[in-house]
């Protein structure tokens, strides 16, 4: 069976989609709406409007416009009975969020959020080797997201668009939600919106969180650190690689570091594994969803959960206070 999927929004994260909906094995691609793009530069077939390629007899859509939209065409797309993978962050605040959520519900319709990082190799290694005991108790989760500033994002800010990654793939390799929230924030680019925010906070579990996250750096840096009983584990998302830095087993003799007791550096290991496009895994998740078949997909009760988290860090930082969830 051949599901007929349509896009809606063609900026650089719409142009991916389509690229993967137009090669995906069981998906006939129909086509994508955005007013701003040139029929003679896209190879793809192009709609006036969402309602002309809901007539088309779609069997899902995606959502990768501006996320001041997605309730609007999510609604749409819920209310027509189609089911829809909405770009992350799901919506711009939680109460927007909580509305796509109750129609869905109400309506039986299935959404999905576009948390990319879920489907990243490297953090699928990772969660599999701590749901195996590899690491024991974990202590912390750290993650570092700096780069320079998109200029295609204009209606959030930074806490929206890149912390919305570390938050949902905190609470996923944890498996808690937060407990608190301690963020400063600042802006340096002349928007209105945040640029840079540092994070402090406290899962339920007890795992100590910490997120950096700019808009304001050249360097690219995509880190995710968790450590916990047995040592540390390292992920460089962007190249998908996942390091282990085991805590060391031999005794200190260097007199100037002896009388410091603590943990020691052992031996450090690289793993190898496949590495197949994390959008790709992605969207098969949600094709196989959509046919009942084995999959796993980030759901609309977790995108909600990641907007409220992300509310909760904006406010901290308007405040200058710990926000408790």
């Amino acid at each position: 069976m051949r599901l007929r999927a349509g896009l809606v929004g063609m900026g650089v994260m719409g142009s991916n989609h389509a690229r993967v909906l137009n090669n995906l094995e069981g998906i006939e691609f129909l086509g994508v709406v955005d007013p701003a793009l040139d029929s003679n530069k896209v190879p793809y077939q192009i709609y006036k409007s969402f309602a002309d390629l809901i007539d088309e007899g779609i069997d899902y859509c995606v959502i990768a416009a501006p996320t001041a939209f997605h309730e609007e065409l999510a609604c749409q797309s819920l209310l027509s009975g189609i089911p829809v993978l909405i770009e992350k962050p799901v919506a711009p605040d939680f109460e927007s969020a909580s509305r796509i959520l109750e129609l869905s519900e109400k309506l039986n319709v299935p959404v999905a959020v576009g948390h990319i990082e879920r489907f990243n190799s490297g953090l699928q290694q990772l969660k599999k080797r701590l749901e195996n005991g590899e690491l024991g108790d974990v202590y912390q989760i750290a993650t570092r997201r700096q780069g320079p500033f998109p200029a295609r994002i204009a209606d959030v800010g930074v806490v929206k668009d890149l912390a919305t990654h570390d938050i949902d793939l905190t609470r996923w390799i944890a498996q808690s939600g937060y407990e608190s929230i301690s963020a400063q924030t600042v802006s340096r680019s002349g928007r209105s919106h945040e640029d840079l925010v540092s994070v402090v906070g406290k899962l339920k579990s007890g795992v100590v969180v910490n997120h950096v996250v700019n808009w304001l750096s050249p360097l690219k840096e995509r880190k995710v650190i968790v450590t916990g009983e047995k040592g540390t584990f390292v992920v460089d998302t962007l190249r998908s690689d996942l390091a282990f830095y085991a805590n060391g087993t031999s005794n200190v003799s260097q007199s100037t570091i002896a009388h410091f007791s603590g943990v020691t550096q052992g031996d450090i290991t690289y793993f190898s594994f496949d590495k197949p496009e994390p959008l790709f895994v992605e969207h098969s998740n949600f094709r196989d969803f959509l046919l009942g078949k084995t999959s796993n997909v980030v759901t609309l009760h977790e995108g909600c959960e990641t907007v409220r988290v992300a509310d909760a860090i904006v406010e901290s930082g308007r405040i200058q206070q710990v926000v408790t969830l």
